[in-house]
């Protein structure tokens, strides 16, 4: 419905994190307002966990992280790329390479 686009990197980094949280046992969930969109809101029993999936970190930009910072629970949030250099903590937004997510069970 959206325009899905085979080639788009970013939509197949979508796709994988989609399908790999269905299998961890979360129910996924896409919240979206008239400019800004959180990927995922995975949730399964009595915890959630919120995810921006990217390619690569932008620079000069917080676009990524500003919607998470929004979200005034205590709940982890993360946002997974491919970027190799990118990593930390930023307010209490984690920055994971998306194979150690994919590859560890403490995400």
């Amino acid at each position: 419905m959206m325009g899905f686009k085979p080639k788009s990197i970013s939509a197949m980094l979508e796709n994988v994190m989609y399908f790999e949280l269905k299998r961890r046992g979360y129910e996924v969930y896409i919240d979206k307002n008239e400019t800004k969109e959180i990927d995922f809101i995975a949730v399964r029993r009595d915890e959630r966990i919120y995810i921006q999936v990217c390619r690569s970190m932008p620079e000069e930009s917080d676009r990524e992280i500003a919607n998470l910072l929004e979200i005034r629970d205590h709940y982890p949030k993360y946002v997974v790329t491919l970027d190799e250099l990118a990593g930390g903590n930023i307010n209490g937004v984690k920055i994971v390479h998306m194979a150690d997510f994919l590859l560890s069970s403490d995400y």
